[in-house]
């Protein structure tokens, strides 16, 4: 049998702790409580309710995913417009499984290059734009709701740009629509122009998403396994749902530990990789966490990090700040690039002897156990979760666990874990400075609470040459 991943958790719980003391007695007390919300966290996806779909993604693909995957592969360049979970789900994979600087590469390995389209930025999106073909630009555009106005807006752009260049109807043949199956503006607009449309599934949110076409299609394009990636969730997502005890349970462990450490006032994580093709992974779950937890006057921060970087502009505040961190370390145990660090002929290097001939990953798994050893000596507690390798397979396993856990987290918290209602009051919002009908309460309201911003100011002027 091999290993799928490993959770460490020893060193978050137990008396090196400077301040509320957790220990492995209190984490088997929890049981009822996380049996209790993996059951409902169960019963919803049966019951088919609003957020719950992703449950069952890993058992679902669209046969038409590899199909239009094999088509848009002949394009030189593919744009997606998105935002949120349906803009760093994609970015976490391509990070993850492409080589660095893909679209340096691309063309030798006969794929396309990728641009995301997702903040409402003109210098971005123009640039972007001047730098594809659009005779053989692809463009994915991702919205459940077709409302969201910062994809609508740069689709708007986009869209209107291809057209001029190509003609209508092959613009509409070069885009790929990925929104509700059944209604919603962009569902109408495939209709109305004859796109190829992908669902998101009606009861999936945003955030869970990235094992959807919203994540599967621009992976796929570019060439990454997506086969795996499905069968590593697959895997564990038959683990976390069998019978086993407390203390077999990463995702239930994993839940409880971020539960113990909430009510003892560390209500903030540290979610810390440590190769630079996981750092989008921080980003992905900071949103997942953020937007699953933050609610009700209750949550938990996420800071994304990165090692060994973030040794060097975070760890002081870590070891010797305010203790109201959880931390969690990700390490892959095993990877296929390697350096040997050089010797040396300078008599002015001569110090750095004890580096030469050392592997580069060796030097990276030290600076990764001294940052852990470093927040235990500290008082700190530390999650350290790691799996063997890198693929689309352990993948396909670390992001279904990181979702499970969130979302037993939210139930654990009493609060549901799949909507947003805060992000709902801010697009409202927009709606209404942006003069769309049906929202002049809204805008009323933002004309109000927005007065306070400009209540007390300073401001600097200097004398004109």
């Amino acid at each position: 049998m091999k290993s799928l991943l490993k959770l460490h958790y020893g060193a978050a719980l137990g008396e090196h702790l400077t301040s509320g003391v957790t220990t492995f007695q209190e984490l088997l007390n929890l049981a009822p409580l996380i049996k209790k919300a993996d059951a409902l966290l169960k019963s919803r996806s049966e019951l088919k309710l609003e957020g719950s779909g992703w449950l069952l993604l890993p058992h679902k693909k669209d046969k038409k995913i590899n199909d239009l995957a094999a088509r848009l592969s002949s394009m030189t360049d593919v744009i997606q417009i998105g935002i949120g979970g349906s803009a760093l789900g994609n970015m976490m994979l391509h990070n993850a499984l492409l080589p660095p600087y893909w679209n340096e590469m691309s063309p030798t390995l006969h794929r396309p290059r990728f641009y995301m389209a997702d903040n409402v930025d003109p210098q971005e999106n123009r640039a972007i734009w001047d730098r594809v073909d659009p005779r053989h630009t692809a463009l994915i555009v991702v919205s459940k709701s077709g409302t969201t106005a910062e994809t609508m807006a740069n689709f708007l752009f986009f869209w209107e740009e291809m057209k001029q260049t190509v003609g209508a109807e092959q613009a509409a043949r070069q885009t790929i629509i990925i929104t509700d199956p059944e209604k919603g503006v962009l569902s109408e607009f495939a209709k109305e122009r004859g796109c190829a449309v992908l669902p998101v599934p009606p009861n999936v949110g945003g955030r869970y998403s990235v094992l959807s076409p919203v994540g599967l299609l621009s992976a796929a394009v570019l060439g990454a396994d997506t086969d795996s990636l499905l069968e590593g969730a697959r895997k564990i997502a038959d683990f976390l749902t069998a019978e086993h005890d407390m203390e077999e349970n990463p995702a239930w462990v994993f839940a409880a530990i971020s539960w113990l450490h909430f009510i003892r006032k560390r209500n903030i994580i540290v979610f810390m990789p440590y190769i630079d093709s996981l750092s989008m992974l921080s980003e992905w779950f900071a949103q997942l966490w953020g937007e699953s937890l933050g609610k009700e006057g209750k949550g938990s921060t996420p800071i994304k990090a990165l090692g060994t970087i973030d040794q060097h502009s975070q760890l002081q505040l870590y070891t010797e700040g305010p203790d109201d961190k959880l931390f969690l370390l990700l390490h892959v145990s095993s990877l296929k690039e390697d350096i040997v660090i050089p010797h040396a002929e300078e008599k002015s290097l001569a110090s750095l002897s004890y580096l030469f001939g050392q592997s580069m990953n060796m030097l990276r798994y030290s600076e990764q156990l001294s940052t852990a050893s470093s927040l235990v000596k500290a008082g700190r507690p530390v999650l350290w979760l790691e799996i063997p390798e890198l693929n689309a397979f352990y993948l396909g396993a670390l992001i279904y666990l990181l979702e499970y856990a969130t979302a037993l987290t939210g139930f654990i918290m009493d609060i549901n874990p799949f909507d947003q209602p805060g992000v709902e009051l801010g697009k409202e919002y927009t709606f209404a400075l942006m003069g769309r009908s049906g929202f002049e309460v809204q805008a009323q309201e933002v004309a109000r609470f927005s007065k306070n911003l400009s209540s007390r100011t300073i401001t600097v002027s200097i004398e004109e040459k």
